[in-house]
């Protein structure tokens, strides 16, 4: 049933994540797909609303009108501080929604400034469930805590930061660098007085990737692996398939060459992909990752053979790269292949299993890896 998902409201500080992601992780302009899939994984989203003064951010604002997500405007004002004004009507519309939209379940703040604690803890205290959502290194100390659940941005999969993570910075408030100024003279008087809607622009259609292009493993492993971390009990079919969807409602067996759902389910547990259990309706089957590490251990093996051939006496190779190297050997490596969100996760699983060793170094922003004596 639909109705058992969580319904999701997000609300998004934007410069706050923003600037964020550009001074801590090189990234920009903002990629919001990550934060959508995370969110798929966890529920049905059914509101999204971003905040900012959106001439400082042309371009991001073309990408989330794509992405549906409804852009509330904060003007430049005289005499008054944008950021607050930005906070102030952020916190009072996700305070009406949760009091007018009984159904709505969890709320994603998108936002590292602590100052937002008060809301957290007001949405939680009318029994919603809050998950927090923002960048290392511009997220207050102070704000995971009160949440459910806290997102560090850059862990999602599907970032991919353009330069090394700065260390987080440990502040009493969440920090937001300043945008790129906007004359105030360039401002009408009439737009300053209040917070408007920005009217969507007409999106330019790009074509998609033909359907046979893609590849359907990867998004069933990656949904897979990200339901079993985040969900209580097992994983059936239905919920899945559901999960899914709404990481791509254009989904379609069909378009893979399958009749039905529970066709290729059965086509990827031949392939090893996943395995099947009866679960507790019939046709709708338990979910899982095979018992069978054969296929986990050649990955493995395969990372540790070309850690093994990079490292020297005194050279050990860096994670950032390490990806295309095992793709010199095996051209179709994909971590996804294995229930790995990202070659991050896919290392750490190495690490923890003491296939190989990693060091954080401050010099080059980077792991150090190498393979045990």
């Amino acid at each position: 049933m639909i109705n058992d998902d969580e319904r999701i409201a997000l609300f998004l500080d934007y410069e706050n994540l923003a600037i964020g992601a550009r001074d801590g992780l090189g990234v920009t302009p903002f990629d919001f797909g990550p934060i959508a899939d995370a969110l798929a994984e966890r529920g049905r989203v059914v509101a999204r609303r971003a905040y900012a003064d959106w001439s400082a951010f042309d371009e991001d604002r073309r990408l989330l009108t794509r992405a549906q997500v409804e852009l509330i405007e904060i003007p430049q004002r005289l005499g008054a501080s944008r950021k607050n004004a930005a906070d102030i009507k952020m916190v009072v519309d996700a305070i009406e929604m949760a009091f007018e939209r009984s159904f709505v379940t969890t709320f994603a703040i998108c936002t590292g400034d602590s100052d937002f604690t008060p809301l957290v803890n007001k949405l939680r205290e009318l029994d919603k469930r809050v998950i927090g959502i923002g960048v290392e290194s511009s997220t207050s100390a102070l704000l995971p805590p009160s949440c459910d659940e806290f997102l560090f941005y850059d862990r999602l999969p599907g970032v991919e930061p353009s330069q090394a993570p700065r260390r987080p910075a440990r502040r009493g408030r969440g920090h937001t660098a300043a945008p790129v100024p906007v004359p105030v003279e360039a401002v009408p008087a009439t737009d300053v007085a209040a917070p408007v809607v920005v009217a969507e622009e007409p999106v330019v259609d790009e074509p998609a990737a033909p359907v046979e292009e893609r590849e359907v493993g990867p998004i069933v492993t990656t949904t897979l692996a990200g339901l079993q971390r985040h969900a209580d009990g097992v994983v059936l079919a239905s919920r899945l398939k559901r999960a899914i969807l709404r990481k791509d409602p254009t989904f379609d067996e069909a378009d893979h060459g399958f009749r039905s759902f529970g066709e290729l389910m059965r086509h990827l547990e031949a392939a090893g992909v996943v395995e099947l259990r009866k679960g507790s309706a019939q046709g709708d089957p338990e979910v899982t990752f095979p018992q069978d590490a054969s296929a986990d251990d050649d990955a493995f093996r395969l990372l540790v053979d070309v850690v093994r051939g990079l490292q020297g006496p005194r050279f050990r190779p860096q994670l950032s790269g390490l990806k295309d190297q095992l793709r010199k050997r095996e051209p179709g490596f994909s971590e996804k292949r294995y229930g790995f969100n990202t070659f991050l996760s896919f290392a750490k699983a190495a690490r923890a299993r003491d296939l190989l060793a990693m060091d954080w170094d401050e010099d080059t922003g980077d792991y150090l890896l190498r393979v045990p004596d």
